[in-house]
Formats: C-alpha cells, sequence, structure tokens
C-alpha cells in the first residue's frame, strides 16, 4: 500500500535532520529513509567557518543527532550514497548502485555546492572552498603562522575564513569585486563597518578588483593575479557564494528558478514532494514573496515545517530570514529582509562595537542587526514590519520593548 512507503529525504543536512526529527515526534510511524552524498550523519555547518576552523570545538560538537539517534527512531540512513534520479510519476528516487526506494512523501534537502568562478587554476593545489567537514579540516591544517591567505570573494564565508587565519597569525588578503564587502546585504554603511573591522584587524582588503587568475607553480597555487598584480599566495580560499543544487529537480521536472520552487508549505508542484533548506526558494507569507535562504536558522525551521505538512498542519512559511556571525570579537545577529538602499539608522556609538541598526524602507522597519548586545533578538523581530520613527529608533532612552 502507498502508506507503507513512507518518506524519503534527499540529502542530510541541518534541514534533513530535522525533517526526519519532527516527523518522528509528531507520531509518524511509516518507513523513513535519509539518503546523503556525504559520509557522516548530518551536523551544522556554521562551526565549519566559526568555532571549528578556528579550533575552539571539535568535530563531535557539530553533529545534529548523537551517533545512534537515527537507529533508535527507526530512521534508516544511507550516507555516502548519491541519488541520480527521481520518478514523480513512479513515486521512486534511484541511487547510484541501481537501487530504487519508493515513497508516499519525498523531501528534497539536497543543499548548495559552492560557486566558481571563470578563471584558469582553480583545479590547482592549494585552493579551497568551504562547504563541508572534510573542507574546513584541511583548511584548519593550513591556515597557520605566516601563511600568506588570499581569500577570493568578500562575503560572509570569506570575511569569517580572514578572521580565523588572522587569529592563527596569518597574512591575509581579502579580494572582492564590489566597492564594498556585504554590500547587497547591508547597503554602505554598515557594509563600510565591516570593511573597517577587517583592516584595523590588519586583513588587506581590496575592493573594486577583478581576479583574473590563480597563478601555478610547482604544482600548486602560488598566487592570484589580480588587476595585472600577483598577489603572493600559500593559500587560496575561493567565497564566492553558493549555488542550490537543483539539478535532480529539475530533471524530474519539478519548477526550478533560483531553487526549487515550493508553496508557503514547502510543497513542490509536485504534491508529494517537498523542498526545504538551501535548494528551496519558498513562498513567505511575511514578506509576500518567494525567497531562499541559505541559513542555519531556516534549515532548522523549514526542516520542521515540511514535517508539519507532511503531518497534515496548516502551518506555514511566515517567519523572518535570520543569521548570525562571529568575526575577531564582534558578534553579530540580523533578522528581517532589507534592499540595500534601505535607510539605516544606528542606535548606539558604532565606534564602541556595541550597536543596534536598522533598516527602513517607507518608514517601515524591515531589518535590524544587535552587535555585540545580546538578549534583543525577539524585540528586534517584533518590530519588523511595523512603522517606527527613525528619532524613536536611534534614542537609547526608550527602551526597545516600548517602541
Amino acid at each position: 500500500m502507498a502508506t507503507d512507503r513512507g518518506c524519503v529525504v534527499v540529502g542530510a543536512g541541518l534541514a534533513a535532520a530535522n525533517v526526519v526529527q519532527t516527523l518522528r515526534e509528531g507520531g509518524f510511524s511509516s518507513p523513513i529513509v535519509m539518503v546523503g552524498e556525504e559520509i557522516h550523519r548530518p551536523y551544522e555547518r556554521p562551526g565549519l567557518s566559526k568555532e571549528y576552523l578556528q579550533g575552539s570545538a571539535e568535530a563531535g560538537s557539530l553533529y545534529v543527532h548523537e551517533d545512534g539517534w537515527y537507529a533508535e527512531h527507526d530512521v534508516q540512513t544511507r550516507f555516502g550514497t548519491l541519488v541520480k534520479g527521481l520518478s514523480t510519476s513512479d513515486h521512486e528516487v534511484t541511487l547510484a548502485g541501481g537501487e530504487a526506494l519508493a515513497y508516499e512523501h519525498l523531501v528534497l534537502a539536497t543543499g548548495a555546492s559552492p560557486r566558481t568562478l571563470p578563471i584558469p587554476g582553480l583545479d590547482a593545489p592549494g585552493v579551497h572552498t568551504l562547504r563541508r567537514l572534510e573542507d574546513s579540516t584541511a583548511l584548519k591544517a593550513v591556515l597557520t603562522e605566516n601563511a600568506r591567505v588570499v581569500i577570493i570573494g568578500a562575503g560572509w564565508i570569506g570575511l569569517e575564513v580572514a578572521a580565523a587565519a588572522r587569529k592563527a597569525g596569518g597574512r591575509v588578503t581579502v579580494l572582492e569585486q564590489a566597492q564594498r564587502p556585504l554590500q547587497p546585504v547591508l547597503g554602505d554603511r554598515m557594509a563600510d563597518y565591516f570593511a573597517r573591522l577587517h583592516r584595523d584587524q590588519g586583513v588587506d582588503l581590496r575592493t573594486g578588483v577583478s581576479v583574473s587568475e590563480v597563478v601555478v607553480s610547482g604544482g600548486k597555487a602560488t598566487g592570484v593575479l589580480v588587476d595585472g598584480e600577483t598577489v603572493p599566495a600559500d593559500v587560496v580560499v575561493v567565497g564566492v557564494g553558493a549555488a542550490p543544487n537543483v539539478e535532480l529537480a529539475r530533471a524530474a521536472g519539478l519548477e526550478v528558478e533560483n531553487g526549487i520552487l515550493t508553496d508557503e508549505h514547502l510543497v513542490t508542484s509536485d504534491p508529494a514532494v517537498l523542498a526545504v533548506g538551501d535548494v528551496a526558494e519558498s513562498h513567505n507569507t511575511a514578506l509576500g514573496h518567494r525567497i531562499r535562504v541559505e541559513h542555519w536558522d531556516n534549515a532548522i525551521r523549514q526542516g520542521q515545517l515540511a514535517a508539519k505538512s507532511i503531518l497534515g498542519k496548516e502551518d506555514v512559511y511566515d517567519w523572518q530570514p535570520y543569521f548570525f556571525t562571529d568575526q575577531f570579537d564582534l558578534g553579530m545577529e540580523y533578522v528581517g529582509h532589507a534592499d540595500a538602499s534601505a535607510e539605516v539608522v544606528v542606535r548606539g556609538d558604532e565606534s564602541t562595537g556595541e550597536f543596534i541598526a536598522f533598516w527602513l524602507a517607507d518608514g517601515i522597519v524591515r531589518a535590524g542587526m544587535n552587535v555585540n548586545i545580546w538578549d534583543v533578538n525577539d524585540d528586534l523581530r517584533a518590530l519588523i514590519g511595523r512603522k517606527v520613527a527613525a528619532d524613536r529608533l536611534a534614542d537609547e532612552s526608550v527602551a526597545l520593548g516600548d517602541l
């Protein structure tokens, strides 16, 4: 019978772990099979560019569940296994070895892969990307005292790696094509703040530059050619974003744009198939449009929501995006979704390294960011979507809860 087919989850990351946990907690008694390309059970990725990379946490602390959790909860796991085909008409996925897994419900949690650049030398030894546990382990081994580290891309991953490399005593150069780091997300003012943070910590941050080649000598990367100059390198890190792994979905005929398209319940164009996490471009009812979010909080919450949809609940994707970063002595949380052109209002003094920033559009709070100020993110979240005068937002004598 169809109900005996249960649920197959393709992918074994944080979102997938929360799918299977929420299903079992919700009383789902049918079979569950989790298939993951990596050899590891699900783990949390933020530490790969933060505490694990910096050497302040062990790999074991990254795992979502203890080693025996999946067997104890009757979740079959196929780690180190590639799914090569999906037939929505037959309700089956085909594994690389030829085995077919039938499903009643299918959840695609296939994640994303590091983007690359159309330049020579990227495949040389000494060139790193950062997505998987093995990537972070390999990178950590070469972030050593006086190592010349050249990072291509000043996004979140690039800047977090830069902080880790400086902490290890490396000589760090960051190359960014845009005029400011993080500008598409934070806008000019806060992008300049992060630029100053890194330059003050000894990072050679070069913006508005064009990388044309990774220079290879003696069979390994030895530099990066940027605007005609070769920047010497012992280590090259490419951090230019991630692309959603949509190939399986597209080949199966599911609707795909900048991710697998879903409704507010995370259901794709096929009612038996859901998509979650980095790969999902989902309708967010709070924002009023589809969005693809590559962050820890979203992976957890979408994994839970997909399971609730399978269980017949009417919950929807209605929360604001959230992310966090740790760089040098800066800890930050951001909630909301704002255009880079939005007005920025700062509460506190940026020069102290402790402040809150708000992004406003048409007088409405679209996002908030707390920097080295803690236990306020719920207050910021409550302000999203509300019309608040800029002078009141900036006035520290008015409590956040009273705005």
